[in-house]
């Protein structure tokens, strides 16, 4: 199961420049894609908690965006 490594860092890189919420998207649609144990190879690949890719998965199930100009919960920001 998997990609090979020159597609892995593609995606790595095409990762690393989407926001917060569109990262659980596409990380959560790579695992779908994957399916058994696709959560956990992904979660590997772009270093994220298995819960932000079932997070993901539950924001699409939504028909839509709940919060569409948001990428994160209000108050979640760091204090600075």
């Amino acid at each position: 199961m998997g990609y090979p490594p020159a597609v892995e860092i593609k995606m790595q890189r095409l990762f690393s420049r989407l926001s917060e919420k569109e990262r659980r998207a596409y990380a959560a649609v790579e695992a779908v894609k994957l399916g058994h144990g696709g959560t956990e190879y992904i979660s590997a690949l772009f270093r994220v908690d298995p819960k932000t890719i079932r997070q993901g998965t539950a924001d699409l199930e939504n028909q839509e965006d709940p919060a569409p100009n948001r990428t994160r919960k209000k108050g979640a920001a760091g204090k600075t």
